[in-house]
């Protein structure tokens, strides 16, 4: 199991994934989650990958097999074309249509594995957070569904989330806003990494976190973020103090007195 977010703001994007990989209690790995692509200089990908490790290894050689063949044999992709997909990275016009071919290889993937798996009792599922921006085009977040198809971000929802992910969404829902500036929403993403680990040790670090701002097309900060890293540490340990502090200003029961000494009023917690 994994840990990966995408967060849409109008300054641009953030996206963290963590690196755990659980097979096992007795076999723990780290493989990297999140996958940059800058094909060329009109576009800039990120890619995050939850689900079977084997099928999102497949995804990302394929998708980087189509763009090294684009980039050496132009004539591949017009055969793509014609068979009604996308023949890489190179040949869309807007993201949307991007997201549809990272579905399309998914489906291929999980298709031609599902009936040795199926025998075995497993599943090779896979999921994916893609966000970017093409030249022209407004940047974007989509959420991949196992089953290739494929939801946006918006204002109203600038987040998403793959993986393990009910742990790190509570401040997620109390803060994220579009309107946040870049730094906040990366240190946000960070807070729903590290309570999602401490909750969780199917995720775990490192953790991976790029900045991407609007329009530029390239990426603006990039962070990996070890286990021993003393910032992480005090991510946590501040998170927990003012989530502390925050229960000692919670209102007081009828039956106690605040700090002042003064009762509450019964009328406080009596319905209207």
């Amino acid at each position: 199991m994994t840990y990966c977010l995408g967060f849409l703001m109008e300054a641009g994007l953030v996206m963290a994934s963590d690196c755990r990989t659980n097979a096992g209690v007795d076999y723990i790995s780290s493989y990297r989650k999140m996958h940059i692509f800058r094909p060329a200089d009109d576009r800039l990908i990120v890619l995050l990958a939850a689900g079977n490790l084997a099928t999102t290894q497949a995804v990302i050689n394929r998708i980087q097999r189509d763009l090294d063949r684009a980039q050496t044999s132009p004539g591949e992709s017009t055969r793509a074309a014609r068979c009604g997909r996308l023949g890489s990275l190179l040949d869309a016009d807007y993201l949307f249509e991007l997201a549809d071919y990272v579905g399309q290889i998914s489906r291929e993937v999980q298709a031609e594995i599902k009936p040795a798996l199926s025998q075995a009792g497993a599943s090779g599922s896979a999921s994916f957070i893609l966000g970017g921006q093409i030249a022209g085009q407004p940047h974007g977040l989509f959420m991949i569904y196992p089953q290739g198809n494929a939801v946006m971000a918006t204002t109203e929802t600038p987040f998403l989330q793959i993986g393990e992910s009910k742990y790190g969404k509570p401040p997620l829902d109390g803060l994220a806003s579009s309107e946040m500036s870049l730094e906040d929403g990366a240190r946000l993403c960070l807070v729903s990494q590290v309570i999602t680990r401490r909750s969780n040790l199917t995720v775990g670090p490192p953790f991976d976190l790029v900045i991407m701002r609007r329009d530029e097309l390239s990426i603006a900060r990039q962070l990996r973020v070890g286990q021993d890293s003393a910032a992480l540490q005090s991510f946590l340990s501040t998170w927990v103090e003012a989530q502390r502090q925050a229960l000692e200003q919670l209102p007081r029961f009828p039956w106690e007195r605040d700090t002042g000494g003064r009762a509450p009023k019964e009328n406080d917690w009596v319905s209207a």
